[in-house]
């Protein structure tokens, strides 16, 4: 099957008051994971590729490759996207390999510069079919530059995308990246103006740190796309552990790295359900 586009998954999930599921790729073993998922519940999913894993396999295009031939051969609705993307040259390499989204964060430039340089992504996505995420009013909690209680301003948002022609919209509304505790406390009467305000998707980042129901909280006030990457991560480092402490002389690593994606690919379907408004066990 060919991938999905990204626009396309955010406009359905919109249009039916749900929200899509965002889920990062480490390795080749999560993005088996979240695929699987899909398959299982017959519902899309966002393969996120985000510029630290771009770091940790020492570039773009072989992890690229390896999750869009994933996709592509996947039955079910599969769209790759390149997550908080802080390199512009990054963001253009990723349109140009054939992602269905990028994100551009510009959110620690001044105003002007990430309008000026968000366009510029915006421009070359248009002319490619790529659709456009980007970022105003910055998310707690990554890497020190963004402050902790900062939330995005719904009218500065609705300036930001009409400057920029972004296609979707990444919001602090009191989520908070990395968190290992779903205990953050999100805004849904912001998330409710901002929706009013802007005229694109909006996006929950560090929803690790969010508990289900106020998740379907916040996608009833309006948001579209929900990214996951540490809540996900636990699952597959506890997996693993769980399984040397029963197995201590395995030395074969496949066995254990399978444990680790079932344990990914179980919860990654969870999440996807809960997200489509399906009764779900968690």
């Amino acid at each position: 099957m060919t991938l999905a586009p990204t626009a396309d998954l955010l406009a359905e999930a919109s249009a039916a008051g749900r929200a899509v599921g965002a889920f990062n790729v480490l390795h080749l073993e999560t993005a088996e994971a979240l695929v699987a998922a899909a398959e299982r519940t017959g519902l899309p999913v966002i393969l996120q590729i985000s510029e630290n894993c771009v770091k940790y396999h020492g570039g773009l295009a072989p992890i690229a490759a390896a999750t869009l031939r994933l996709g592509e051969a996947s039955p079910a609705r599969v769209a790759v996207h390149l997550d908080h993307a802080e390199e512009l040259d990054l963001a253009l390499q990723a349109i140009g390999l054939g992602f269905g989204s990028v994100m551009y964060d510009g959110a620690a430039l001044p105003y002007d510069e990430n309008v000026a340089a968000t366009r510029r992504v915006v421009e070359a996505g248009r002319a490619a079919g790529v659709a456009v995420e980007a970022e105003l009013g910055e998310i707690g909690g990554k890497d020190g530059a963004h402050a902790p209680g900062v939330r995005t301003d719904p009218a500065e948002a609705a300036r930001f995308v009409l400057e920029t022609g972004v296609d979707a919209l990444a919001v602090a509304v009191g989520s908070s990246h990395a968190m290992v505790e779903r205990t953050a406390r999100i805004d849904l009467d912001l998330i409710a103006r901002l929706r009013a305000a802007v005229p694109v998707p909006l996006v929950l980042h560090g929803s690790s740190g969010v508990s289900d129901d106020l998740l379907l909280l916040g996608i009833r006030a309006g948001i579209v796309k929900v990214n996951v990457s540490t809540h996900l991560n636990a699952a597959f480092t506890g997996a693993i552990t769980e399984y040397l402490a029963d197995h201590p002389a395995t030395v074969d690593s496949r066995k254990y790295l399978a444990a680790g994606r079932e344990a990914v690919a179980v919860e990654a379907a969870r999440l996807l359900s809960l997200f489509a408004g399906r009764d779900t066990d968690g």
